[in-house]
């Protein structure tokens, strides 16, 4: 099977060249012969591959910076959606396209299901229901939109390496909000589901089901409780580590708002495709050691 991954240097599609996906034909889009602001090199990338199935897994993710770069945010996270699976429609590949919490406003204290209503607080979590919507339209029999959070892997920007870059520089404490919660998510644990999603639709195809899915970490937690686990598991291989100040939101404003509790509702995805991740921690502690394997330290820039 070929599969197209959009985003090559992100952390999902790192993942997915690192899973058992690598068992089929992978081939990663980027620039400059695919850019999601440029709707002809979409379609004419897609003709030119012809793929079996296409892997949506690139995004505008700069959360703050969209408030200020709505337009751009817009094109990359809902028009460039819309024209990738038109074109897979028209190459008959199915869609399984990422997305994510911040399209839902954060209120309540139980998980959020697959039904639960959408009403985004920022400009990011706006752009990914639209592109949401474009996935439902261009390819309503086709697609699996998943629904992620919290994601972190060895690779790339994210908390889990901004974490142990302070500790490493010399942080002794570090102030980190734990009134907000959600489901701490390795982006191998992504890969691995996405690989479920493959092998069900291989025997089943993807009409039977086709629709929106949670998949994120299994348990939850704040994200002062994600980072000192980060520390605890630095700790125990030998890596560096910090004191947690546990604060309100209030005490670390950001441009975009933060929904405040983050948890999703996994059930359907393992009721539809037979997995379920790792418990976070557990899965932490394979994202850490592998750091601590991949540079022999833990990461002095992130």
């Amino acid at each position: 099977m070929r599969i197209l991954v959009t985003g090559r240097q992100g952390q999902v599609a790192r993942a997915i060249a690192a899973s058992s996906l690598a068992a089929h034909e992978l081939v990663f889009a980027s620039r400059p012969e695919f850019d999601l602001e440029s709707p002809e090199l979409i379609e004419s990338f897609v003709s030119r591959v012809r793929p079996d199935l296409v892997i949506s897994a690139a995004a505008y993710t700069s959360v703050d910076l969209a408030e200020d770069d709505a337009e751009r945010a817009d094109r990359v996270n809902a028009e460039a959606p819309a024209i990738l699976a038109h074109a897979a429609s028209a190459a008959g590949a199915p869609v399984i396209h990422l997305s994510t919490d911040y399209v839902f406003d954060g209120s309540g204290s139980h998980p959020w299901r697959e039904d639960s209503p959408i009403a985004p607080l920022s400009i990011y979590g706006r752009t990914k229901a639209r592109g949401e919507e474009a996935i439902r339209v261009e390819a309503p029999k086709t697609h699996a939109i998943v629904r992620t959070a919290w994601v972190y892997s060895p690779w790339g920007s994210n908390f889990v390496r901004t974490m142990l870059r302070l500790a490493e520089s010399g942080h002794q404490t570090i102030r980190v909000v734990a009134d907000q919660n959600g489901n701490p998510t390795s982006a191998h644990c992504i890969a691995q589901g996405l690989d479920a999603i493959v092998r069900h639709w291989q025997v089943e195809g993807p009409e039977k089901s086709s629709g929106t899915y949670h998949l994120a970490g299994k348990g939850d937690a704040s994200w002062a409780d994600f980072a000192t686990a980060i520390f605890a598991a630095s700790a125990s291989a030998g890596g560096p580590s910090a004191a947690v100040e546990p604060i309100p939101g209030s005490a670390y404003p950001t441009k975009a708002a933060r929904p405040a509790n983050s948890r999703l509702d996994c059930t359907k995805f393992q009721a539809t495709f037979g997995f379920e991740t790792a418990p976070w921690r557990q899965a932490l502690q394979k994202v850490v050691s592998e750091l601590r394997s991949i540079s022999g330290q833990m990461p002095a820039s992130a």
